[in-house]
């Protein structure tokens, strides 16, 4: 019985040291066909910005062409599914968000699952958000804003680009967080919002950062803090949200990219360190990321995986407190 026993061990440690084998001689000739990117948005903007210039830089490394290809529709839900069920030879990634740990808790069903079907490879980078109102209003910081909001329970509006969307979220965990009543206002993308906080129809928005800036900057809008956890190297000055009086308040908006479940660790590991030289290389950030409201980080597989399951965790917490009901 011993023999069959250690016969059995050694069987299964020769069949696990030959696939790791395989792996590591698969991975020596990577990428060996063009590599398809999937951009789970329509084309022109900010989320296909960002991809088409991660997968430009990651062509003149990789020794092949990088091939964006938008799959756009349900959020992230059509190119995600796609990748998911795409051969897991490294050679079909995927642009994803802050969204992929949304959908999970305000989707009845999804078609595959946001953690077991995807290979993460490394959070690339993080867009800013902030908390802004009109010029003229009497608020002008986050205190006050809570301060008002107690004092005319249902007064304050925030706008955001949908129902689910993060920045819906981050109105949420204003209220979960300072014990506010604040009404929501969905709107079908970003620059509806913007406008209808000009004319007046919203009082405040938690807004990206880039389609507000010129209007801050012409001194029509205020900005009151960062809704994330960091401030914003171009406008040091501004604080975060937590930082100006609802401490631990933060709500990160990442870019992350995925592979499909079962991608060999060393094309994972390859991929991992073309993608983070890019996202930690100066004159791209400088060049791409900046003037769009985004900062180039770079992970570890491990980091992102991380992130991702600690973001469902929140928004579950999040949807519930809000009581919003799977569509």
């Amino acid at each position: 019985m011993r023999r069959i026993g250690c016969n059995a061990i050694a069987i299964a440690l020769t069949a696990a040291a030959m696939a790791v084998s395989a792996g590591a001689v698969f991975a020596q000739s990577y990428p060996s066909k063009p590599i398809r990117f999937i951009s789970p948005q329509p084309p022109a903007g900010t989320f296909d910005y960002v991809t088409r210039a991660f997968g430009e830089r990651l062509q003149s490394s990789i020794g092949q062409p990088v091939i964006v290809e938008n799959r756009a529709g349900a959020a992230l839900v059509v190119g995600l599914d796609h990748t998911a069920r795409q051969a897991p030879d490294g050679h079909t990634i995927v642009m994803s968000a802050s969204t992929h740990a949304i959908m999970p808790n305000v989707m009845a069903k999804l078609p595959f699952d946001p953690v077991k079907s995807f290979e993460p490879i490394s959070l690339v980078a993080v867009s800013f958000f902030v908390l802004a109102v009109r010029s003229d209003s009497p608020i002008r910081n986050v205190q006050e804003y809570i301060a008002y909001a107690k004092a005319k329970p249902g007064a304050i509006t925030f706008g955001s680009s949908g129902i689910g969307s993060p920045l819906h979220f981050a109105g949420e965990l204003m209220k979960s967080m300072a014990g506010v009543d604040i009404l929501h206002v969905p709107y079908k993308g970003a620059s509806p919002v913007v406008q209808a906080l000009l004319s007046g129809e919203l009082y405040s928005t938690f807004g990206p950062l880039t389609p507000l800036l010129p209007h801050i900057r012409s001194g029509k809008l205020r900005m009151l803090g960062m809704v994330g956890s960091t401030r914003f190297r171009m406008l040091p000055d501004v604080p975060t949200i937590s930082e100006s009086g609802l401490k631990g308040f933060a709500l990160d908006s990442w870019f992350g990219i995925f592979a499909p479940a079962g991608t060999p660790r060393p094309i994972v590991n390859r991929l991992n360190t073309e993608l983070n030289r890019v996202a930690r290389d100066p004159q791209f950030v400088t060049e791409k990321l900046l003037p769009a409201g985004i900062e180039g980080v770079g992970s570890t597989p491990e980091h992102l995986a991380g992130v991702l399951k600690a973001d469902i965790a929140k928004y579950a917490k999040l949807v519930k407190d809000a009581r919003i009901p799977p569509q």
